[in-house]
């Protein structure tokens, strides 16, 4: 995806729940990639700007035949079919549950996304260019066992960028090594936009309530696309 010169990527993470206790991976200076989710958000909006109740939009891409719910108002949505575009406010956490798992029948993943800034689109054009976030089949298989998976969607730097053209509704996407910090590798490719977590946690019965929703911060419903593989 581009706006202008802009070129939108993902850095990508993978711990396996041995590993996460025993790594120690060098950090980012100011946030590390492993803080719990929002505090890295939080911090960011202390640095000002027009960061603050700006509301960003986001395409939630999951693979075909899987279904997504937001958590907001106190529950999950009924999960439904497709790619959600919502508007999500910078500094917040916020929930969702995948079902429609390949091999998984009843199971549920339930990932958070964060975001920590915004992009910059022509006046009026917001909507036109949602953050792309992608969860792969891959990602879900991994949380469903049990694995770590973190991903930090990011504009590129363009000075650093690989020169290649970049297929419509396809992201650039690179892997971090298991003693790296997402974070950190992102920060030095670009700009940090939004963190992905999926993993470590079994809400196979939650409800929606409080924890699991961090705050219940507000979701914009804009519309849903098709998934595609």
């Amino acid at each position: 995806m581009a706006i202008g010169s802009l070129h939108l990527a993902t850095l990508l993470c993978v711990l396996g729940t041995s590993l996460a206790g025993a790594q120690t991976p060098a950090t980012h200076p100011l946030h590390a990639g492993a803080m719990q989710p929002g505090a890295i958000g939080s911090q960011r909006l202390l640095r000002g700007g027009p960061l603050s109740g700006y509301t960003q939009p986001v395409e939630i891409r999951v693979p075909e035949g899987t279904e997504v719910g937001m958590a907001t108002g106190g529950h999950f949505q009924v999960p439904q079919p497709g790619n959600p575009v919502v508007g999500l406010r910078v500094g917040c956490v916020y929930r969702l549950k995948v079902t429609g798992l390949f091999d998984r029948p009843g199971e549920a993943v339930f990932p958070t996304v964060e975001l920590i800034d915004r992009l910059y689109p022509p006046p009026g054009t917001a909507q036109k260019f949602p953050v792309p976030i992608d969860i792969t089949a891959e990602d879900l298989e991994l949380a469903a066992r049990g694995m770590f998976v973190t991903r930090v969607i990011y504009v590129e730097d363009p000075n650093q960028a690989l020169p290649v053209d970049q297929e419509e509704n396809k992201t650039t996407w690179v892997e971090a090594r298991p003693e790296e910090d997402p974070l950190q590798v992102a920060d030095a490719a670009g700009r940090p936009i939004a963190i992905l977590r999926l993993g470590g946690r079994d809400l196979s019965q939650a409800t929606g309530q409080g924890f699991t929703t961090y705050g219940d911060p507000p979701v914009f419903e804009y519309q849903r696309k098709p998934s595609q593989d």
